[in-house]
Formats: structure tokens, sequence, C-alpha cells
């Protein structure tokens, strides 16, 4: 037999975004399976975790070179044992895991039609990508919120030809150009509570209560993010440690480091925390949530975990309870 290298399998994947649609639309069609109760559903699903799994390993060296972020790359590499795991446990009976296979089918299509879906012209009437309206309305609000706290940079054209960039023009003469792209909308986190809402079963209403409370607070911290890097880093208020951190990212542009530092270290850490926050007040609202969480803690430990009672949730209502 012959060895077959890392690279070499991930040289044999699709690109990106195809891949990322198979493993949706393949969930998709274990979740009808299951829900028709056939078993092939159960497998087609385990086998799609394993496809999961593959995808995160395709987007580590993105992520670790291209993107320049620790936080995700490891996160990445996280994600492929863990996926294989959730496959190998949905397989040998361990049917909660079927909540979460849904949670990251309705993810990746509330996520890919942002990132996928191009300008369109019906009957005349130009319809812009989805990517563009959404990522020009974040720099609008980022850019009031920079205004109000005295700052006024050029609002201009961003390397994807979005109105989406502020230029600032440093003591020295330098301009610093910051851009909003799709990764600063904040539309990730909104897709995971989306996908875990939509997923489980429970009453409408505490679902809606369930994103009232995740995808406003979501939105809200994201523009104070945007706002934090771009100001620190059009202003380069956090030039630290430029040598060790150039090192760190493999980056040779000085007037990177405050970007790097706001965006790469603070930011993604701190958004690593709110998360786990944001989650907490979401299933105080939607105690359905908690098999999801727990199936999760079970993938990565390796062990049962009763969140209701180390955390003080509260207990998932009787059938027929709407509040």
């Amino acid at each position: 037999m012959t060895a077959v290298s890392v690279p070499a399998v991930l040289a044999a994947l699709p690109d990106t975004f195809t891949f990322a649609w198979l493993v949706a639309i393949l969930f998709g069609i274990a979740w009808v399976l299951d829900g028709y109760g056939h078993d092939a559903g159960r497998t087609l699903a385990a086998g799609t975790w394993g496809l999961f799994g593959l995808f995160w390993l395709s987007m580590v060296p993105y992520f670790a070179f291209e993107h320049q972020s620790y936080v995700e790359s490891l996160l990445a590499l996280v994600g492929v044992p863990a996926c294989a795991y959730a496959g190998y446990l949905l397989y040998s009976g361990r049917g909660s895991l079927f909540v979460l296979t849904r949670a990251v089918a309705l993810m990746l299509f509330i996520y890919l039609p942002f990132e996928t879906i191009p300008a369109l012209s019906v009957a005349g009437l130009a319809i812009p990508e989805p990517r563009r309206v959404l990522i020009e309305i974040v720099a609008t609000h980022t850019g009031m919120v920079i205004d109000l706290l005295g700052y006024a940079p050029e609002r201009v054209t961003s390397s994807e030809g979005y109105d989406a960039a502020y230029e600032w023009v440093l003591d020295d003469g330098h301009t610093v150009r910051v851009h909003v792209v799709l990764a600063c909308t904040g539309l990730g986190s909104m897709a995971i509570f989306g996908g875990l809402v939509a997923a489980v079963k429970a009453p409408l209403v505490r679902k809606l209560r369930a994103l009232a409370v995740s995808i406003p607070l979501i939105y809200a911290l994201n523009i104070l993010r945007t706002t934090f890097i771009t100001i620190v880093a059009g202003n380069q208020y956090m030039h630290w440690q430029p040598d060790l951190v150039l090192a760190m990212f493999g980056a040779t542009d000085p007037y990177r480091v405050s970007f790097l530092v706001s965006d790469r270290i603070i930011s993604q850490l701190l958004a690593v925390v709110a998360l786990i926050g944001i989650t907490y007040l979401v299933a105080r609202e939607l105690p359905e949530l908690v098999v999801v969480l727990e199936d999760v803690l079970y993938v990565l430990t390796g062990e049962e975990h009763d969140l209701t009672e180390s955390i003080d949730l509260p207990r998932e209502p009787t059938n027929g309870a709407n509040d």
C-alpha cells in the first residue's frame, strides 16, 4: 500500500464553498431520511460528520497562513477529531446527536448564501449580492460609532470593491486602510445561534425570545469589535512588541502589528468568552438547547455532563408548556 499524505488529501478535496454546500446538503438529506424513519439517515449523517471533519482540516492552512489566526486554526484542528467522533457516536446509537446534525445543516444554509450568491438582475432590477449588503451595513454602523467617538477617517472602497473601508493618515504620512469583510459582520456567530434555535423542538414563542436575546446582542457586540479594531489599527495604538508579533504571525509589515494585536489576539479571545456568555443566556430562554450543549461537551471530553445542575439552568418545560 502507498501512504497518502495529508496535503495530497487536501488537494483532492473540492473548493471550500462547494465542500461546505455538499456537507449542508448531505446533512439535510440525512435529516429528512431520519424524519421518515429510514436507518440510512443515521448512516449518511455519520458519514457526513466525517466529511465535515475533512472540511475543517482543509481550512487549517487558510486560518493559519492566510487569515493568520491562532484561535481559528486551533478550533479548526479540534474540529477534525471532534467531527469524526461525533459521527462515530451517532452511528453507534447516540441519537440525540441528530439535533446537532440538524443545527449544523441549518447554520450552513444560513451562512453560505452570503458567501456564494452573486449579484443578480431580475426583470431589469439589479439585486446586489447579499454579502455586499451586509458588509456595507456593518461598515456604515461602524462608521457611525467611530464618528461618535470623535474620529474622522475617510470611507473608501474596500479590497472587494465595496464601500466598506476606512482610511487613516498617520503623522508620518503613511496611510492605513482597514477593510470590513464578511468575517467582520458577525454572520458566523448569528448563523450558529440561528441554526441551534431552529434545530431544537420548542414552542415558537420561546424560540423567538432566544433569537431576540442572541442576534441583537451579537450584532451590537460585533459593531463594538469592528469599531475597536478600526480605531486601534488606524491609529497604531497597539504597536506593542512589533518584532515578536510579526514573528508570531509570519508577517513583515510593521503597520499591521496593531491590527494583529487588536483583532487576532484580543478580539478573537474576547469573542470566545462572549459566545459562551450568550449561549448561557439563550439556554435560559430555551432549555431544550441544553441537550445540544451536553452532546458537544461529551464529544469534546468523552464524559457526560448535567449542565442544568452545574450552571443552574432552568429545566425543560413539560410537554404542552408554551412559555
